[in-house]
Formats: C-alpha cells, structure tokens, sequence
C-alpha cells in the first residue's frame, strides 16, 4: 500500500503497477468508492488479471464482494480470507446472506460457474438487491466488482429470458447509479463495451481500457477517454496487461500502464503449450473406443436426445385419427359432507399453516393460492374454493397478524372495509397499522412496516405511508420527540407514539436470525 500527498491532505493509494517511464501507477481507493470504475478490454487482454491485481491491493482497505460468473476468483479465499458463496443456494438464501454480508462486513466471492444462464442473472439480481436495500446504519463502504458485465447488464437479451435480463439489469443500474449513497462502489469488466449497457456504462467515472480489435468498441473507449477517432487506433497495439487509464482515482489525462504481478493463483487462465504423447496408432484407436477402468462419469452440458423413432406410413396416422376417441374425463374428487362453519374453520386452519413459513411473505399471493387449493384437495374440501381475490383479501388479514376475539369485532370488519379501497399489495400493510391502533400498541417503526410489506427498506416504508395517507386513510404526526402516532380517520383511532427508526441490529423484526 503506498499513500501521496495531494492538497486536501494524505489520501490511500494502492499500487496497480508502473506507468509509461518507470514511475508506480497510483489508483486513489477513497476517490474511486466515490466515482466507480469501467475496465474494458478483448479476452487475453489482462482484464482478469488487473481485477485480481485491484482485489489483492485493497483487500485490506475496504470490504469486496465479486461477482464471478466462472469461478476465476474463488482463489481469494485462500489468501484474503474471502467467502465463497455457492449461487445454487437459492434467491431467497441470497438475499438474506448479502443482508449479512453488510451486516458483518465480510468480503464474498459470489460464484456462479455452476447456473445457467437465465439462472446467473436471477442470482446476481437477488444477490445485489439484498446488498442495496439493507437499513441505513448498515451503509459501509463496499468495492463491487462484476466480471463479465455485459452478461447481466446486456444491451439486448440473449440466452436468458426477457424476465430474467431485466431483473439482472435493473440491479446493475441501482449498483451504478444510486449505490455510491449506500456505500457500494461499482467496478465493472467487459470484453465488448458494445455490448454493455450505456446507462450502466455511462455512471463510472474511471477507466481502464485495454485491447479491443473491433472499430466499434475502438470508438466508444476512445469517446469514453475525450479521445480523437484516429488516436482511437492505438488500442490494436496494446500488449497484455497494458492498459490506458482516466478519471480521477487515476489521472487526469489518458496515461498507458502496465499492471504489476497478482500473488493469488488464477483458475481462469488458459493452458499452456506441451508436448503431445508419443503412441502408435493402434494404441490410440484402443484408448479412445474403450473405457478405462477408473474413468468418471461424462459430464453433460445438456442431456443426450434419443434417436428419432422410425416415421410411420401416412394411412397408419389417417386410421389413428379416424378412430381417435377422447378419454373419459377423471370423476370429481368427493366431497366431505360439513357445515359451512366446519369449512370455514379448515380453511382458517390452512392459512394459517401456509403463513406461519418464514418465507410466504415474500412469497407472491398466486403461488400461495395455489399451495392453499393444493392442501384443501389434500383435506377433502374439493374443489369449490375461494376465488383469487377472495384469498388475495384473506392473505392481508392473516398477514395484520389479528388475534380471533380482535377479528370478530365491529371495527376490525371496519378496517377490513376501508383497506378494501387500496391496492391489494397494501391492504395487509393498513391492516397491520390498524391493528396496532386498535390495540393502542406503540407506532410501528419503519423497519418493521417494511418487514410487513416483504421487503427489507425502511425507505420504501416511509414512501408507502406517505401514499396511504394522500388516499386519505392515515394521518402521520410526529411530536418534539421523534415519536410518530398514526391515526386513522375513517375509524377514529390512532397508535401510541413510537420510535419511526429502530436501529438496535440493523435488521427488520422480520429479517432477524
């Protein structure tokens, strides 16, 4: 780690390698965390190597989290003391991991060379997400780096779906627009920077650009540099490792280096040249055709398709179909003989399971309806189920968290009525509020409203309070003290004054554990 001198003071500097005529090319950490950073350069132009390089340099400075879509830089673990985190987890588990890995300042390496591709870009979504929307007092400094950018940030769709490429994109750009607030500093590579995203592209402040071949990417490094189309040309020249770097964590002209040795071992490398096996051959034909004793099983990328089945003669189909006869449709399931009141209590009893699983909340409510017909099948009620809107009505209910005695009342019904005329995403967010209301219980915080609502941003409680009370349904007061009370004006009641931010872990009530 070296440090200079600039006129505001001593500021850190890490060592990338030497500029052109001996001297060290300095990357100043503290600027860059403010102003992001683009490396872009063909594949064996170095690209990995100056990550590693930057990771190695600043592993002791500042927390890190890489994004490895081939499993390059899981090395860091055994010198740095990085944790690898396997992307087959799962979403779910990812978001509650990255909202530990801000929690408990650990650097990560998020591996994904084991998912396919719509799978990577899930993964990376849910895995940033959970880094971005994390509670304020959780804001430390963060170096993000994304190897192969263009995979989640692309210009247009590829082998993923439409679905998949937007969530992963939408990410990508809160990661480089709006995360230097929250602490998290985009570092992002790409072979082809025609092939990135330009709102993405556009945010970083800093650059790296490295060996390019084709005219367009020459162009878009050399406008992204404040350079002339012509001067443009000096990037087919550039050796591996050699790079030209501008921005203010860097230089403030265009300035060539060469990024110096990395320490840790580099699984992304290509293989090396060596000498072919000497053999006649006979001896090769049997090695190949003949399976060894010790041989492992192949692995397949995609399963192996069977041989085509013989086509057969047009008048065997024609006779198929003239005496083609539709099968008897299945016998409905039989029906239980109950009282109305009976059902209605199974099926309280059924919702009740289905929301007493950590994850139904962050669940989507057609998934939940259709686990909840499942298990009324399974309890012999048939088929004559609540209609979505029914259950989508139900599920806010059972999310307010209501006790029985406080359900059967004249004002909770009144509750129940005046959130039918929110969207059906808020209902259980009002009635939650007007449960504490009515209970006379303390305001609740903001952490815990989003809890409420499946998300982990108190920001994003704050904003769905403000719109509740635009409809008219809440009035928000706070008194000198910093304790809010809401009430609600349709009913007549309103909270006991309570702290908005609770900031004792960090987490959501929901998300502790």
């Amino acid at each position: 780690m070296r440090t200079k001198r600039r006129d505001h003071g001593m500021t850190t500097a890490i060592d990338m390698g030497a500029v052109q005529g001996g001297g060290p090319a300095l990357l100043d950490l503290a600027e860059l965390l403010a102003t992001r950073l683009l490396v872009q350069g063909n594949s064996g132009s170095g690209k990995s190597h100056l990550l590693r390089r930057l990771l190695e340099q600043s592993a002791p400075l500042v927390q890190q989290a890489v994004i490895d879509p081939e499993g390059d830089f899981v090395s860091l673990a055994d010198q740095f003391g990085h944790v690898v985190v396997d992307a087959q987890c799962g979403e779910a588990e990812l978001q509650r991991v990255a909202l530990r890995v801000r929690q408990h300042r650990v650097s990560v390496v998020l591996n994904l060379e084991n998912l396919e591709a719509d799978e990577q870009l899930r993964a990376v979504a849910a895995f940033l997400g959970g880094l971005f929307d994390v509670d304020r007092s959780l804001w430390f400094p963060m170096l993000i780096v994304v190897d192969e950018a263009q995979l989640f940030a692309p210009v247009m769709a590829g082998e993923a779906s439409d679905e998949a490429r937007r969530l992963s994109l939408g990410a990508m750009t809160n990661l480089m627009c709006r995360g230097r607030k929250r602490g998290l500093a985009g570092v992002i590579a790409t072979q082809r920077l025609a092939k990135l995203a330009k709102n993405v592209a556009a945010e970083a402040s800093n650059f790296l650009m490295g060996r390019t071949f084709l005219d367009i990417d020459m162009a878009r490094a050399a406008d992204l540099l404040g350079m002339d189309r012509k001067q443009a040309e000096m990037f087919r020249d550039l050796e591996r490792g050699q790079f030209v770097a501008l921005g203010p964590a860097l230089s403030k002209r265009p300035m060539p280096l060469r990024i110096g040795p990395a320490t840790s071992a580099d699984r992304g490398s290509a293989p090396g040249l060596m000498p072919m096996p000497e053999q006649v051959p006979e001896e090769a034909g049997k090695l190949i055709f003949t399976a060894g004793a010790d041989e492992p099983p192949p692995l397949l990328s995609r399963p192996i398709r069977p041989a085509p089945r013989p086509r057969p003669p047009a008048n065997d189909v024609m006779r198929q179909i003239e005496s083609y006869r539709p099968a008897a449709s299945p016998e409905p399931e039989p029906e239980i003989p109950m009282e109305p009141a009976e059902r209605e209590a199974i099926m309280t009893e059924i919702l009740r399971e289905l929301m007493a699983d950590p994850e139904a909340r962050s669940r989507q409510v057609a998934v939940l309806y259709q686990d909840f017909t499942v298990r009324c099948r399974m309890r012999r009620l048939g088929r004559t189920n609540p209609s979505l809107d029914e259950f989508r009505r139900r599920v806010a209910v059972a999310r307010a968290g209501a006790s029985e005695e406080l359900s059967g009342t004249d004002t909770w019904q009144a509750a129940i009525e005046a959130s039918s005329t929110l969207p059906d995403d808020l209902q259980g967010l009002f009635l939650y509020i007007a449960r504490a209301a009515i209970e006379r219980a303390p305001c609740p915080s903001d952490a815990e409203l989003a809890s409420v609502y499946g998300s982990h941003s108190p920001g994003r409680a704050r904003r769905l309070i403000g719109y509740i009370e635009e409809r008219g349904l809440l009035v928000c007061h706070v008194d000198f003290r910093g304790q809010r009370t809401l009430a609600l004006p349709t009913l007549g009641l309103e909270t006991a004054p309570g702290l908005a931010q609770i900031r004792t872990a960090g987490l959501p009530r929901g998300a502790r554990g």
